[in-house]
């Protein structure tokens, strides 16, 4: 069976009391008959670390150069999902950042953005395994005192 590669990060911001996570909406399309909301992620190049991978596309996706790897966090999740008749196990290991940056550039993949508190984050994200990383990534924040 084929096997897909992609780094993704998960993206937050301090505003006053409050962390709120990044999220960007990505429209329906080849895969997906509606539009839904997830974090930036994207291919490994070929030559590529994860970690690369996931500054790259970071700032493809949303413009931020400004992240602050949170040390100890990295999260897999697997999926399923059927191209060309095929179906493909892709793996997607996810960081934790922090940034300064408010201002989003989206790139032409995606048809907006919100900065959202946890609570929020959560309602919006439609897929159980982005849920399952917002809430291990709100859970160390919370557990390291960051």
């Amino acid at each position: 069976m084929p096997t897909e590669k992609s780094a993704g990060v998960v993206i937050f911001r301090r505003e006053k009391d409050t962390i709120k996570y990044l999220l960007l909406h990505y429209p329906r399309g080849f895969r997906r008959t509606d539009s839904y909301w997830d974090f930036p992620k994207g291919h490994i190049e070929k030559g590529e670390t994860e970690g690369r991978a996931m500054r790259r596309e970071a700032f493809e996706e949303t413009g931020i150069k400004d992240l602050i790897l949170v040390p100890k966090f990295c999260e897999v999740i697997k999926y399923f999902f059927k191209f060309e008749g095929k179906n493909i196990l892709k793996f997607v290991t996810f960081y934790l950042t922090e940034t300064k940056t408010n201002d989003v550039k989206i790139s032409g993949e995606h048809i907006g953005y919100q900065w959202l508190p946890y609570g929020e984050a959560l309602e919006q994200l439609k897929f159980q395994n982005a849920k399952k990383i917002l809430k291990k990534a709100n859970d160390f924040l919370s557990k390291e005192g960051l």
